[in-house]
């Protein structure tokens, strides 16, 4: 039996001033977006702390389709403060941190009690990456010494653990990206010397890695910058990849090169350890015959930073540019804009009515411990849709700098969980400068404020966790006006409208699996119902 950790007493920050943050996990889950109405100018937001201590640094976060977080750091660290049950614990002879370790590295998060509960895992997860399947298990691969070629995988239901297969990889997976493919398959891409990609499950017809030269093009020496590379299924079926400074369109199908973009305006890197963070914005139209997509790319720092950071503690200004690029016309070009102040080690995320949320990360520095400076401690929401040059909005700041490490997620109500931060050595809190953080908070944005509650929409139907086929028809019920790109719309009467929606054609503009569906109405969402394509 489990211990389940209680909440903190909710204590709920508000702040007179605005700031921004960020960072990107290569943890995929798809949202779904009935349709948009632009545009309601408010600004804000609020911050919730929601545990002083999960026992744990959230050095990676992901949301699965029962409402649960899964989070874990890393386990070549010493002891964390949260102990696994039933006297588990996690022997390795190689370890030098500790040999026996009887604390949890993982957590599963239950957002509606706001609960926890340890989960044990025996491979470093330690910057390691993954996806979730079709059918919703995550999938984490790679990580740091023993955990290097490990495959983990951990199935939602309540007292569910983490499952492992070591070698289950063909190369070392450190720092990797992955991404679902139509298929269900996932493809890896990249890590710490390895040039290379593979696929998951293994299959006798692909079983091994295969070389990709554009990652040894892209490698700074003695910076690296392009781990963690941005990787994005285009609508016609290949990958965007980007690293460092420029991208490729690859079809992995056939190991080769379709296109090369330009390199971005600067030529500053974006990749790992001038971690910038990235997103595919909204697919829209999704029945005309032609489909953009588009990617934009924020934050980073300057060439070598890295080395200025770790070598000399000079710390450069991170880059205060965002990048946008429209990845399906036939002579792509970049287009930036300025964020109101800089960044680097940020994440982002796309929210329920379209727009983007940049938090988290330094506005000086580079990624590593203790090699950034000036935290950033005010969310930005990016809104895609205004004209350029009016999209950046600066959000309410919280009160916990968010630097090396730090993560986001969006939950279905709509609120956005963050955790993480500088985990050292035998969880280190004093004597240096960013303590490891053990702090949970939640940011409500400004569309979840109590003044909305009279035209926030309800779904009322279907039920969540409805499957869905492609190219199908949903007949959505809600409550409130809302316009959408349907076929069809009715009024039911009592202020209940019914909109039959066309779900995606094909699995290359939807991989198969679990999405968020929400109705949004003058950029204010309801809560998220989980459906599955399959």
């Amino acid at each position: 039996m489990s211990t389940v950790y209680p909440p903190a007493v909710p204590t709920k920050l508000s702040f007179p001033f605005p700031l921004l943050t960020m960072t990107s996990l290569p943890l995929l889950i798809p949202f779904l977006f009935s349709s948009l109405l632009l545009s309601t100018e408010a600004a804000g937001g609020r911050w919730q702390l929601l545990h002083n201590s999960i026992g744990i640094v959230a050095m990676h976060m992901q949301l699965l389709h029962n409402d649960r977080v899964v989070i874990f750091d890393r386990t070549d660290f010493g002891f964390s403060n949260l102990s696994l049950p039933l006297g588990k614990c996690r022997y390795n002879p190689n370890e030098k941190a500790v040999k026996v370790d009887c604390t949890a590295h993982s957590i599963e998060y239950d957002v509606a009690s706001n609960t926890f509960r340890p989960l044990f895992v025996q491979t470093d997860v330690w910057c390691s990456s993954g996806s979730v399947t079709p059918d919703g298990r995550l999938v984490q691969t790679g990580g740091f010494n023993d955990g290097e070629r490990a495959v983990r995988e951990f199935s939602p239901c309540p007292t569910c653990d983490w499952q492992e297969q070591n070698g289950a990889l063909a190369a070392r997976r450190w720092y990797a990206t992955n991404h679902i493919l139509p298929d269900g398959r996932q493809i890896i891409v990249g890590g710490r010397r390895a040039f290379s990609y593979e696929f998951y499950p293994k299959t006798p017809a692909a079983k091994n890695a295969y070389s990709l030269p554009f990652l040894v093009q892209t490698n700074d020496p003695g910076a690296e910058n392009n781990l963690y590379p941005f990787v994005f299924l285009n609508v016609d079926g290949n990958l965007f990849i980007f690293a460092n400074n420029r991208a490729i369109l690859f079809d992995y199908r056939k190991n080769r090169v379709v296109k090369t973009f330009p390199q971005i305006p600067g030529g500053d890197p974006r990749c790992y350890p001038s971690a910038g963070s990235a997103v595919l914005l909204p697919l829209r139209n999704l029945r005309k015959a032609s489909i953009e997509a588009e990617v934009l790319i924020c934050g980073g720092a300057p060439k070598g930073s890295f080395k200025q950071a770790n070598q000399s503690s000079n710390f450069l200004g991170a880059l205060n540019t965002c990048a946008r690029i429209k990845i399906t016309d036939p002579n792509p070009q970049w287009v930036t804009e300025k964020m109101p102040g800089a960044r680097v080690m940020n994440d982002m995320l796309i929210l329920p009515n379209g727009n983007v949320l940049i938090i988290n990360g330094a506005a000086m520095g580079t990624a590593g411990w203790e090699l950034g400076r000036n935290p950033v401690l005010n969310p930005l929401i990016y809104r895609s849709n205004s004209p350029l040059g009016s999209r950046f909005v600066s959000q309410n700041p919280s009160n916990i700098p968010r630097v090396y490490h730090s993560t986001a997620v969006l939950l279905r109500d709509g609120r956005v969980l963050v955790g993480g931060s500088n985990p050292h050595t035998y969880y280190n809190f004093t004597k240096v400068l960013f303590p490891t953080e053990l702090r949970l908070e939640a940011y409500s944005p400004w569309y979840l404020e109590a003044e909305f509650s009279n035209v926030r929409p309800k779904i009322l139907s279907p039920a969540s966790q409805t499957k869905v086929t492609y190219g199908g028809k949903l007949v959505v019920r809600f409550q409130r006006l809302l316009v959408l790109d349907v076929t069809k719309v009715s009024n039911l009467g009592n202020l209940t409208y019914g909109a039959e929606v066309v779900t995606p054609a094909s699995s290359v503009l939807a991989p198969p699996g679990f999405y968020l569906l929400f109705v949004a109405h003058q950029e204010i969402p309801s809560d998220g119902i989980w459906l599955q394509i399959l």
